[in-house]
């Protein structure tokens, strides 16, 4: 009896899935807008912040906002921070959940390479930071702010470098950034807690098991989620932990793959309704608050004389590049991937560099590292610093491959029947028959 051969495996950063590549491509056009209002916002903030009227820019940003019901009382930056942003990681967790259960992260074989790539990537950059921080005699709190990867910012990059860079060279970008936001809310859950209220996080515990049930026995309307959400949400924030941690969880709880009759999941239509809400406004806003720092010649020069500033700035641009093109590499050749034919490992480089652009986490885990100090003012203009570097070293090495790029955008994206589905996941090159390891019967026309 004849064995059957086994069945073909894409090369790594090979053509996606057409399913894959709806749900990426999706996902990447709202925070490639969303990445360029990001930067308009930051350098807003900037200029205020460094202009005449910087008063006014800091008596708004301290400006207090109270809820007497909820027993808050906080100012608007940090309304922006713990409560703003946990709709972009509520927004996290639904991506993440996706991942896990139909992308990248579904299976260990397709899982093995963003997710190594992405735990040096971190890993890299905290080591940087604690050498530097330790052999210049500053403080090793802020080990954990290079970690993360701003996926907003670096789309917002390729917008304006206008780069072709291919569909599979994109999400794996977007998974690396899915993977640090997970790794960014467990360093802040875990590392930057205080004042634990066991009776608080116990009601928020019993109000994410609440909403677990409610997604099980799929009970609808937002009636129901809304005002259980702010609840877990008030309760984990008085229970001492980052309110932040509340998005990712109930994002993680939302149910990701649609029932029978449903068009999307529910899941998919949070992530719809409120990824343009994070990617344009929340975000944003966040930056607007978070980036007002000094840029005066003095202020710059200590991102490279303290040893706290200067453990960033090198995490990031040098920590990041190592640590995810390192991983990549390795993890290729431990796992026998083949790369992709078409592209190089300079490629992956290029992708390594975008990656070092760490804004939003980052300056969230700056602020919690160094609360009210002024060390933290300096971490958030090492940030904007390594991250702008990170960019400029980015956009030079991936325009340098723009015209091999932009063939294989061309030929991923060609369209001659215009039945909406392009040709190449219809066909197998020169046999004119379908390419069945690419779009399966049920994606096809």
């Amino acid at each position: 009896m004849p064995i059957a051969p086994p069945p073909r495996r894409s090369p790594f950063l090979g053509l996606l899935p057409w399913r894959e590549r709806r749900a990426v491509a999706e996902a990447l056009r709202t925070e490639t807008i969303g990445g360029l209002v990001l930067l308009f916002a930051a350098v807003v903030a900037l200029i205020w912040a460094n202009s005449p009227w910087n008063g006014a820019y800091e008596g708004i940003r301290d400006l207090h906002l109270a809820i007497p019901s909820l027993g808050l009382d906080l100012s608007l930056g940090h309304w922006a921070a713990d409560g703003l942003l946990t709709v972009f990681f509520l927004v996290a967790g639904i991506e993440l959940k996706r991942e896990l259960v139909v992308g990248e992260l579904s299976t260990p074989a397709t899982a093995a390479l963003p997710v190594i790539a992405a735990f040096c990537g971190m890993a890299v950059p905290a080591a940087v930071y604690t050498v530097t921080a330790w052999a210049g005699g500053g403080s090793p709190d802020g080990w954990a702010v290079p970690m993360a990867t701003d996926i907003a910012f670096a789309l917002a990059v390729l917008a304006v470098v206008s780069t072709h860079l291919p569909a599979a060279l994109r999400a794996f970008l977007l998974t690396l950034a899915v993977v640090d936001d997970l790794g960014g809310i467990l360093v802040i859950a875990l590392f930057f807690t205080s004042d634990i209220n066991p009776l608080a996080l116990g009601g928020a515990l019993a109000g994410v098991v609440l909403f677990h049930l409610l997604q099980r026995f799929r009970v609808r309307g937002w009636w129901w989620y809304v005002p259980l959400g702010i609840a877990i949400w008030t309760l984990t924030y008085h229970g001492g932990i980052h309110a932040t941690v509340a998005g990712v969880l109930m994002g993680l709880l939302l149910r990701s793959t649609p029932d029978k009759g449903e068009e999307r999941s529910p899941g998919g239509r949070v992530s719809h309704l409120l990824h343009p809400f994070s990617a344009g406004i929340v975000v944003p806003l966040f930056a607007l608050f978070a980036a007002g720092v000094s840029v005066s010649g003095p202020a710059l020069t200590e991102v490279f004389t303290r040893p706290e500033p200067l453990g960033v700035a090198l995490g990031l641009v040098a920590g990041k590049i190592l640590g995810v093109f390192l991983g990549t590499y390795l993890a290729a050749r431990f796992t026998r991937a083949r790369l992709n034919p078409d592209l190089a490992w300079s490629d992956v480089l290029g992708l390594s560099v975008l990656a070092g652009i760490g804004f939003t986490v980052a300056l969230l885990i700056g602020e919690l590292a160094f609360p009210g100090a002024a060390v933290g003012e300096q971490v958030k203009a090492a940030v904007l610093v390594a991250s702008l570097t990170a960019a400029a070293l980015a956009a030079l090495l991936l325009r340098r491959r723009n015209a091999v790029y932009r063939r294989l955008y061309q030929e991923e994206t060609v369209d001659a029947d215009g039945d909406g589905i392009p040709d190449i996941y219809q066909s197998a090159p020169g046999t004119g028959g379908p390419c069945r390891d690419v779009l399966s019967p049920a994606e096809k026309p």
